[in-house]
């Protein structure tokens, strides 16, 4: 059965207006480098982005940050992380932080957040992986995304035969469980070829 080494979490480079949403992502870096999975993120020292890499590093695990020139300087770079990865563009960063990860989790955040995950979905839809993707639901924050995807089903616009297979989790406990589940029950199948097009 295939094992979660690295999890590529997605969150904001801002802190939002509630500390509930640090807590919950130094609890998951925390979390991640007791159970020796690495993270894979996006390489900047700021926001949710820089608790959680912070947390894992403290606590003894590996960080992979893959951040695009352009953003160096914006999102301060965390020097302290064991593997920085520069690339030319977002698309590549994306790129190398779907092939370094075996699954993905959306901490709160903005349209950025939002729209790798909603990438992760739409390519798993498609057929093109099984790597888990789970959203940390905390303080209730993916809902109104979770209430537009229902509606989208309801409307016919999510097919049978087109189900989006996500995780939710409303507890930072229950997050690495829940990818470890999956992974088991589904396999993590790429189809590294058709991503590799779709960039």
């Amino acid at each position: 059965m295939p094992a979660i080494k690295s999890i590529c979490v997605y969150c904001g480079s801002g802190f939002g207006d509630d500390p509930v949403f640090a807590e919950n992502a130094a609890a998951l870096g925390r979390a991640m480098a007791e159970r020796d999975i690495g993270l894979v993120y996006g390489g900047g020292n700021v926001g949710l982005m820089g608790t959680i890499a912070q947390s894992v590093l403290d606590h003894g695990g590996y960080v992979t940050g893959i951040i695009p020139e352009f953003l160096k300087s914006r999102e301060k770079l965390l020097e302290a992380v064991q593997e920085t990865i520069v690339v030319p563009d977002m698309h590549t960063r994306k790129r190398l932080m779907f092939e370094k990860a075996d699954a993905f989790v959306a901490l709160p955040g903005g349209i950025g957040t939002l729209e790798e995950l909603v990438e992760q979905m739409t390519w798993a839809q498609l057929g093109r992986h099984t790597k888990p993707i789970l959203m940390l639901n905390v303080k209730g924050f993916w809902r109104p995304l979770l209430n537009l995807l229902a509606h989208m089903r309801n409307e016919g616009f999510i097919r049978p035969g087109l189900e989006l297979n996500y995780l939710v989790a409303e507890q930072v406990q229950d997050v690495i469980p829940m990818l470890e589940a999956s992974a088991r029950r589904v396999g993590v199948v790429v189809n590294a070829d058709v991503i590799e097009q779709q960039f």
